[in-house]
């Protein structure tokens, strides 16, 4: 206001000219604060979107993701579901005037934060989105609970196509890992129950105890709600590879050749199970049985180090999707494809980094403004899970396809896709 103030007192003074004629003479010249930064950035990002080398598979990723809309609401679903958990857990709500959408009005009023406030906290899930894209995009608690019913009740057959696809590919280890499988589906069943009644519990056992129990339980069901998200993403890029082709086919035989492909993916994903286990999750459910000095502290590092693993094979997953081939012989893949598709495959990393980067620090400004007004958090929060829906999908679904161009050294045709 003292901004506005400062250059419209001459021209009420004066008299002899409105704000606008004075604006066009040139007398008065306000400076607009951070308008040619943006335009410079704007300008900058669509420079780089259009001239990078894989703006091929990016903008066949948009044609995919209009053709089936369900791979961004696949996501954004899961999203908006776990901050639904959360909110409702965790977020305190006295009456229901704390939830009111006329919360939004004070838009004006509201306390932004700077940039060197929140910019370290968006570089880790930043980075966390962009391993994502090539191993699990999203959490899927507590919608996994629902998962783990629909499995084990065969919906869509899919539990009886999961053990013969164990069976037929790993023989007696197959029924160790479908012995895993539904123990960690059981743990996830009995996940939300545990941490419901844990309060009530409170004064029956001991607290130690029930928090060990809990952290069991929940390390435990962390197997089955990740290797859920894996199968999903396995079907999303089944999803794409038929559009790729263009290739038609039943909803039911496609959630079932998923889950055969899953079973070539299982092993590159036990893996990272296992390292996840050692790495982030054995550390924090040990710290209930013994004192772990800064057991939170090694928390970030931690997530990095996976992240970077996820990165640093980031094409395992998808050829042990799409080719019949053991993981050895995917690592030797993914070693060639790297050797060949560097360049590309730099800027496709790049270009993810950013938009997640920018999408996550959007949230974080949103956040601070937002502060104690739960209803503008609500409405914002289903909002970014969309968002996020939308670009996570994007970027798998050009991932699908940047590596099929490669793949079939089909780099500059740009006839190769029709619908």
């Amino acid at each position: 206001m003292e901004y506005w103030s400062d250059v419209l007192t001459p021209i009420t003074l004066s008299g002899r000219y409105s704000f606008i004629s004075a604006y066009i003479l040139g007398e008065v010249w306000p400076p607009a604060p951070g308008v040619y930064g943006w335009l410079g950035l704007c300008g900058g990002y669509a420079l780089v979107m259009f001239f990078a080398p894989v703006r091929q598979a990016l903008g066949d990723g948009l044609h995919c993701l209009r053709r089936y809309q369900r791979i961004w609401i696949t996501f954004a679903v899961l999203g908006f579901g776990y901050f639904v958990f959360q909110f409702v857990t965790f977020t305190p709500i006295r009456t229901w005037a704390d939830l009111e959408l006329s919360q939004i009005t004070s838009f004006p009023q509201w306390s932004w934060p700077r940039v060197s406030d929140i910019w370290q906290e968006t570089l880790l899930p930043a980075l966390e989105g962009v391993a994502g894209i090539f191993d699990n995009a999203t959490t899927t608690y507590p919608l996994s609970v629902v998962a783990a019913v629909l499995m084990i009740a065969n919906w869509r057959g899919l539990h009886r196509a999961l053990v013969r696809a164990l069976r037929k590919r790993y023989g007696f280890w197959g029924y160790l890992a479908y012995v895993i499988l539904l123990l960690s589906a059981v743990a996830s069943l009995l996940k939300p129950i545990v941490f419901w009644r844990l309060p009530q519990w409170s004064g029956l056992f001991p607290a130690a105890g029930l928090l060990r129990i809990s952290a069991t339980v929940d390390a435990t069901a962390f197997i089955f709600e990740y290797l859920l998200g894996v199968y999903i993403q396995v079907y999303l890029i089944t999803l794409c590879l038929a559009w790729i082709k263009g290739v038609s086919f039943e909803e039911g035989e496609l959630f079932r050749f998923a889950m055969r492909r899953f079973s070539y993916v299982l092993e590159w994903a036990g893996l990272v199970v296992a390292a996840s286990t050692l790495i982030v999750r054995l550390p924090l459910v040990l710290a209930y049985f013994t004192n772990i000095p800064g057991v939170l502290d090694y928390l970030p590092i931690a997530r990095v180090l996976m992240s970077g693993l996820i990165i640093a094979f980031c094409s395992v997953q998808i050829s042990l999707t799409l080719h019949n081939e053991t993981l050895i012989e995917a690592i030797r893949a993914h070693l060639r494809f790297v050797q060949k598709n560097a360049v590309r495959l730099a800027w496709f990393l790049m270009i993810c980094g950013v938009h997640f980067y920018g999408l996550i620090l959007c949230d974080g400004f949103l956040r601070g403004a937002i502060a104690n007004r739960l209803g503008a958090l609500f409405l914002w929060k289903f909002a970014f899970a969309c968002l996020r829906g939308l670009v996570t999908g994007w970027f798998l679904a050009s991932w699908v396809c940047l590596f099929r161009q490669c793949e079939t050294g089909r780099i500059q045709q740009e006839r190769w896709i029709q619908y």
